[in-house]
């Protein structure tokens, strides 16, 4: 049974810059090197759109901050594009072409409050800045997939890549407002660019009005193990159905047995983790695991992380 040690909140913003409003969505963590680990993340400018940017942290004690840039290091989406509403990092890769990074590029809609897309960006200076590999996103919704998709995580494994990614099924009506459901998928890839999708779920809703997203995976003795945000529909923002962290284990990336109780980790009985617990990243270091993930207000209160009881 997983035991997850709380170590609290420790990076927030408060009004940094015009850019740097509120929130840290999503953390996103690479393995700078052995005394640093990098944060991807998403704050919200002035306008409430979601920026991509990181902080520095030391890597055996992450409360304490080494710094973070004074501007976004990617530009939001051309007028018109896919992510020119906002960008959220979700997986990061080192490759022999750069690091990485996928993400989800989001715009208002019309009808329902927005759409997501999956976006490839690639970065040859470790993350101080990224280009977008296509103007146009590398996985949106298709004849099977009709709404969106998003929050995807990549894993690349000797000659294949793997991608954990949400799926929506579909909106409900909630106070007379659309709602998003989704689910997690799966895809696959041989360049980690072009991904084939069968269209196959990997975690299923308990019931019908639950959205489970942001898989965060890691593969230990031949079991890959995954983390992963669970909400309901009808009071989920720091109400009753808020998001949860779960958790799945699986043989072959596929097809996954739900084991929630084996999360290790459960709301906080007051503070800033105490209504939400969303957006996990869980890596490996020095043989010790990390647990990144926001708490309430979907990252409005900001990064916080636990380590393994070993």
């Amino acid at each position: 049974m997983m035991e997850w040690i709380k170590k609290g909140m420790f990076f927030n913003t408060d009004h940094n810059f015009d850019w740097m409003i509120s929130h840290a969505c999503v953390p996103t963590v690479h393995v700078l090197n052995k005394n640093v680990f990098r944060i991807f993340f998403a704050p919200r400018n002035k306008k409430g759109q979601s920026e991509l940017t990181y902080v520095d942290v030391d890597s055996s004690n992450p409360k304490n901050i080494l710094g973070y840039p004074e501007k976004p290091i990617m530009p939001l989406g051309k007028l018109g594009a896919f992510d020119d509403g906002g960008i959220m990092p979700c997986s990061v890769v080192p490759t022999k072409d750069g690091l990485y990074l996928y993400y989800v590029g989001w715009n208002p809609s019309g009808s329902v409050p927005y759409r997501n897309s999956i976006g490839l960006a690639v970065s040859k200076n470790n993350g101080e800045s990224f280009h977008r590999m296509f103007e146009g996103p590398i996985v949106d919704r298709n004849p099977l997939e009709p709404y969106f998709t998003a929050s995807p995580y990549v894993m690349q494994e000797n000659n294949i890549w793997h991608m954990w990614y949400a799926s929506s099924t579909g909106f409900v009506k909630v106070n007379g407002k659309p709602e998003p459901l989704y689910i997690i998928k799966y895809a696959s890839s041989e360049d980690g660019i072009t991904w084939k999708r069968e269209n196959l779920t990997c975690i299923k809703p308990k019931d019908k009005f639950e959205a489970n997203a942001r898989a965060s995976v890691i593969k230990e003795d031949g079991v890959y193990k995954m983390w992963f945000a669970y909400r309901g529909s009808f009071d989920f923002r720091n109400g009753k159905d808020s998001y949860r962290i779960g958790y799945a284990e699986s043989w072959d990336a596929v097809n996954w047995e739900r084991m929630d109780h084996k999360a290790g980790i459960s709301f906080s009985e007051n503070g800033w983790d105490s209504k939400m617990q969303t957006y996990p990243n869980v890596i490996v270091h020095n043989s010790r695991k990390y647990l990144f993930y926001n708490g309430n207000g979907f990252g409005e209160t900001g990064i916080g992380y636990a380590v393994d009881k070993n």
